[in-house]
């Protein structure tokens, strides 16, 4: 009787991976529920596996289940979440059947509230990267910038030569706070969008005096 290779890859067996290398297809077999290795190895909190399945074995890091849920969904400690989010490069807004992400589901359930803290705190990190960017992402949480400027996290420059004056005080601000050890921490985003979220709001008001002159 052949080896069966989720009860290896759940029991982290040093068997499996000379398995799957006599046989690679087996790496992203799933079984009748959509169940990965990939899921296994991630639950278990098997890390060099996982980092296996994905390197070696060119295992699709977003494989989802029957219930289109990826291995980030069945996670239980923050070692294996950040191992798939900064690593491995999963995809944090990939929602399961029930419409949910792996963040919210997690959350739901309440069994591992670290792992949801972290998990929000990389969606927070997303849509700060959005504002700088100028984009919505799927969030909708603010608008975009205003036309022409287009924001980084080392620099602020216009879209066109001329076409927009930046603010020297806002740039030196963005700079300054792009700079400090706690830019990715809560805080430090949630400065960041503020300062962003002022910058639109100080070129609406500008608007509306040069519409005013102008009437």
């Amino acid at each position: 009787m052949s080896a069966n290779p989720f009860l290896l890859a759940a029991d982290n067996s040093p068997s499996l991976l000379p398995l799957l290398r006599e046989n690679p297809a087996l790496a992203s077999e799933q079984d009748a529920h959509g169940y990965s290795l990939v899921h296994a190895a991630a639950s278990y909190n098997h890390l060099d596996l996982l980092r296996a399945l994905i390197r070696e074995f060119n295992v699709d890091v977003n494989l989802r289940d029957e219930d289109d849920e990826t291995a980030l969904f069945v996670v239980e400690t923050v070692e294996a979440a950040r191992l798939l989010v900064e690593e491995l490069g999963v995809d944090i807004k990939i929602k399961g059947s029930e419409g949910y992400t792996a963040r919210q589901k997690i959350d739901e359930e309440g069994d591992f509230p670290q792992v949801a803290e972290y998990l929000k705190s990389k969606e927070d990190a997303g849509r700060a990267q959005d504002l700088l960017n100028g984009t919505n992402g799927d969030t909708g949480i603010a608008p975009p910038l205003p036309e022409g400027l287009n924001v980084s996290v080392s620099t602020i420059t216009p879209a066109e030569e001329n076409d927009l004056e930046v603010d020297p005080e806002f740039r030196r601000r963005i700079e300054e706070l792009a700079g400090r050890d706690d830019f990715q921490s809560e805080a430090g985003q949630a400065e960041l969008r503020r300062l962003v979220l002022d910058a639109i709001a100080e070129q609406n008001l500008a608007d509306r005096n040069v519409r005013s002159r102008q009437d």
